[in-house]
């Protein structure tokens, strides 16, 4: 299991010490001792009893706000409210993870408003991640100002944070133990994009590329030959972790430059890097993006929305579960990834890697409550009977080898909508409490507990239903293992374990199988041996999957709006069957990331399968997703038992198959490039009144052959003049440029600073024809005078990984329209001190930082974006789209950051419109345990040149506010 980061600190759990804290909560009287017996298989010991009672009570004289609170805050809560007063303190805890400084990384659910985010932020607590389409706010906050947030109208509940893990499975499970410190990451990410960059230049020497064997055993390589196919066309984008290494594999010859990440969403981790080194690997000339999902589970649903409406991906690829997916209705997550598919984006998910019922790998039971007639004791609830028809047991053993695994219980109400209040128990052998969650269900919470597992022999699960009705019950140790107990408990399993969003009814949910080597280690003590693959060959009929790969199907009982889908009927025969997984593909393949130089799991799967529908897509443009859908799974080779099956699906894909299914073939893809003007006066700028030459070049970036080429130039700007208003360019092989010539003129009366806008659509034989692009050409002569405006107010401090930042103002007045426009942070003495009142900028570790700047008319341009490492401190730097090098190459050896550099986005897009008024830059700082201030920024902008006005030479500037530096 890759755990999040809030999960690294391990939770402290119940132990058998737990009298103790029924004599702390003063519930009832202590026993008089805790006797280790040995658990009858059809009913709770008196020692069970009394601490399920004790918990019980808690619950039970629940007021309506702490009602509203996760069960573990609030036992947590009571807990340190008798430590206060108490000499002694028994050494247990409640399972909520709190931080040394007494805080909690919570979930807040209910109405989003700047209300209630100033009120977090006034009872102490630091934002984290914020949505207001799916109503969450991840915030880490004071364990007892929990009460207060809870009592709060908008709030509808506060949860321990929704944890997550990727589908990646660690070869050695010893490595995840070994946790880089946030400078040693920094250290190392800089020191390999070093040797990346000095590589390059070394003579013998060759960057890249690492390709993954799953390109061979997909025949994706000879695919690409025979249909002359590479993914022009098509944008591919991955959620995953994060992307810590884009810079090093882009230096390595790995990936593209340019890859899209939204920006401040780059996340922590570099799984991300990884899945699109293989997508780039099988499909080389698709374009790429990114965006995190380990901010929150509603900023996951949200960035899923970016990544098609926003960054418009064609196909869209994850490994990431959030343990509160649930299994009978499409929660946030699903319901975002139905929005992208309804638009039309192809979506894959990876299956996941908690086992299968074939393999005897799996902790998942499914399955309709069944009453054991064993109540608790004196308060309401009677425990399930895991046997049902074959006898009475009310536990669920776990296998000694399933250690801290999160275990999951959802039963068939619809989401926010339960009123069968169900708890879930873990003991041990001796029946005493390890961990429990026994959250209120009243009719407005989900259906929904967890407990975790620690790794200790002879643990077993127990379901009790406090009330209501029946339901059909979904038990899941994820990537742990229902087993046989040593006294004498029969294991429990079901096939389904698949669940969350890659059970959505148009995404793919992809299992796994090894293209080469076999995984390298036994998944539990005794365990025969892993498959291994067939490369250099190809995937066959003989191909197995994974052993720890998840199996479906996945029963659904509701609409992703809570409507039953077979109203009155939530049991086994009920809801809506979906045949998951859907498709198996390559995993165990190389990247040349640290950390996945071979990478197993679904995670790794996931991304072979959506770069071959990139290549579906490009060799068949605008092929709808039901037709990419039946290739996909009528080509697929069938493996395992004849036709579908719950590990496989329909089996394992091959590229060369997929492409003759569909009759892909090889497509041009020309447009138009940026434009040079000539002024026939022979002037350097275009001026109003000006004919003049516009030189427009077309480039053919497709697979095929562009014939039939040619361009119409139009203008919409009035009174503009464009002749001719059509040429051809003829035939244009692929990777070649067009020239054309046109000839534009210019009204007298147009407005200075106001642009020229060309409209180019470019025609040709192909299914991408027509493309269109859009060009602004400026009008007047700039203006040798460049005016200084700077931040004129007080530090300001930006605050500590929050996703609302800080944004200060700048004021812009008597320039009109700009034609150059440079941003600086200032300072009078540069340094590293963190704390330095000297500096533009300080903060430690610039690589937490977004820097983003807003024009008066809401454009906007991100100046920076996380680079800089654990560097120190921004000092007398600019940014200018004329600069030679990124800002994104600088490492932490730089600090404190100076001199000129191009930023991640260009400045010029803001400059044109008018530059008066206020402009605002703001900073956000995206990880934890680093802090700083704005203290002194500038804009520098050249206007035009007034007819009749006498210009100040170049270089002598008008400053206003503080001293800026001097731009370039």
């Amino acid at each position: 299991m890759r755990p999040t980061r809030s999960s690294r600190r391990r939770r402290t759990i119940l132990t058998a010490g737990t009298a103790a804290l029924v004599t702390a909560l003063g519930l009832v009287s202590p026993p008089v001792a805790m006797a280790e017996t040995t658990q009858s298989p059809d009913a709770f010991s008196e020692n069970t009893v009394r601490q399920i009672e004790a918990l019980q009570s808690i619950k039970k004289s629940q007021n309506a706000g702490e009602s509203k609170v996760d069960s573990r805050l609030l036992v947590e809560q009571k807990l340190r409210a008798q430590r206060m007063s108490a000499s002694a303190v028994p050494a247990l805890g409640s399972g909520a993870n709190v931080s040394a400084a007494g805080t909690v990384l919570v979930d807040i659910r209910g109405q989003v408003s700047e209300e209630l985010l100033k009120g977090l932020r006034e009872s102490g607590a630091g934002i984290r991640a914020v949505s207001e389409r799916y109503g969450s706010v991840r915030a880490e906050v004071p364990l007892n100002a929990v009460p207060s947030i809870a009592a709060r109208a908008d709030v509808k509940k506060v949860e321990t944070a929704n944890e997550a893990f990727t589908a990646r499975q660690l070869a050695e499970p010893a490595t995840a133990g070994k946790r880089e410190s946030k400078e040693e990451k920094a250290a190392r990410i800089a020191d390999e994009l070093k040797k990346a960059v000095e590589a390059k230049g070394q003579v013998g020497i060759a960057a890249g590329p690492t390709n993954s064997e799953g390109d061979r055993a997909h025949n994706a390589d000879t695919a690409r030959q025979q249909f002359g196919v590479t993914g022009v066309g098509t944008k591919i984008c991955a959620l995953s972790d994060g992307i810590d290494s884009l810079a090093t594999s882009q230096a390595r010859g790995e990936l593209p430059a340019g890859v899209d990440v939204i920006p401040g969403q780059e996340g922590d981790g570099d799984e991300g890097t990884a899945m699109l080194e293989i997508i780039h690997d099988l499909a080389p000339n698709a374009a790429l993006g990114f965006a995190s999902a380990f901010n929150s589970d509603a900023s996951f649903a949200d960035n899923i929305r970016k990544l098609r409406f926003d960054a418009h991906c064609d196909v869209i690829v994850d490994d990431v579960l959030y343990f509160k997916e649930s299994p009978f209705q499409d929660w946030i997550i699903a319901q975002a990834v139905n929005d992208v598919t309804a638009n039309g984006a192809l979506y894959f998910s990876s299956a996941g890697n908690e086992g299968n019922v074939s393999d005897g790998t799996s902790g998942h039971w499914e399955g309709d409550f069944v009453d054991s007639g064993k109540s608790i004791g004196k308060y309401a609830g009677t425990a399930h009977n895991f046997a049902g028809a074959a006898g009475n047991q009310i536990f669920q053993p776990i296998s000694s080898a399933s250690g801290r695994v999160p275990v999951t219980l959802f039963w068939s109400d619809p989401l926010g909508r339960s009123n069968n209040d169900y708890d879930l128990y873990l003991l041990n052998a001796a029946g005493n409490v390890v961990d429990f969650s026994q959250d209120v269900q009243t009719g407005t919470q989900d259906a929904y507990e967890r407990v975790d597992t620690t790794g200790v022999a002879g643990l077993r699960l127990a379901i009790v239903k406090f009330s209501g009705e029946g339901r059909y019950l979904s038990l899941s140790a994820l990537r742990g293992r229902f087993t046989d107990s040593a006294d004498g408990l029969k294991a429990y399993t079901k096939p389904g374990v698949t669940v969350g969003h890659s059970a959505a009814r148009d995404a793919f949910s992809v299992a796994a199988a090894p293209a080469a080597k076999a995984f390298p280690r036994a998944l539990e003590p005794g365990d025969p041996a892993n498959p291994a693959g067939p490369f250099p060959a190809a995937f066959g009929a003989t191909s197995k999957v994974e052993r720890f790969t998840s199996d479906g199907p996945r029963r659904m009982f509701y609409q992703a709006d809570g409507t039953p889908i077979t109203p009155g009927n939530v049991s086994g025969t009920g809801g809506e069957v979906r045949n998951k997984p859907d498709i198996t593909a390559a995993d165990g393949v190389s990247t040349s990331v640290t950390g996945f130089t071979t990478f197993y799991g679904t995670s790794a799967a996931a991304p072979h399968a959506a770069a071959i529908a990139g290549l579906v897509l490009s060799g068949n443009p605008g092929l709808p997703p039901a037709e990419v859908r039946e290739a996909l799974i009528n080509t697929a080779v069938d493996i395992l038992a004849p036709g579908r099956d719950n590990s496989s699906g329909a089996g394992v894909i091959l590229a060369d198959k997929v492409l003759a299914y569909t009759g892909a073939s090889p497509q041009p893809l020309a447009s138009a490039g940026q434009p040079t003007v000539t002024p026939a006066d022979g002037g350097s700028a275009l001026d109003p009144g000006d004919t003049a030459k516009v030189t427009l070049p077309v480039t053919n970036r497709g697979d095929g052959t562009a014939t039939s080429t040619s361009v119409v130039l139009s203008s919409p700007t009035p009174g503009v003049t464009v002749a001719p208003r059509s040429k051809s360019y003829g035939t244009i092989s692929p990777g070649q440029t067009g020239v054309n010539d046109f000839t534009i003129t210019v009204p007298a009366t147009q407005e200075l600073g106001v642009p020229v806008v060309l409209n180019a659509r470019v025609t040709f034989a192909g299914s991408y024809s027509p493309t269109t692009s859009t060009f602004s050409l400026p009008v007047g002569t700039p203006s040798p005078v460049t005016q200084n405006f700077a931040y004129a107010g007080d530090a300001v401090a930006i605050p500590d990984s929050d996703p609302t930042g800080v944004t200060v103002p700048i004021t812009v007045s008597g320039v009109g329209r700009a034609s150059k426009l440079t941003f600086s942070v200032d300072g009078a003495t540069c340094n590293t001190d963190q704390t330095s009142a000297t500096v533009g900028i300080n903060h430690s570790y610039v690589g937490d930082l977004v820097g983003t700047l807003t024009s008066p008319a809401g454009a906007k341009a991100t100046v920076f974006q996380r680079s800089g490492g654990s560097g120190n401190n921004l000092c007398q730097v600019v940014f200018a789209d004329n600069a030679a090098a990124a800002f994104s190459s600088v490492t932490a050896a730089n600090a404190p950051f100076t001199g000129t550099y191009k930023p991640a986005q260009a400045l010029g897009g803001l400059a044109g419109a008018a530059a008066d008024g206020t402009w605002k830059f703001t900073a956000v700082d995206v990880a934890g345990g680093d802090t700083g201030s704005i203290r002194s920024i500038s804009l520098h902008i050249n206007g035009f040149v007034q007819p009749g006005v006498a210009e100040r030479p170049a270089g002598v500037g008008k400053s206003v506010g503080k001293g800026p530096v001097k731009p370039v």
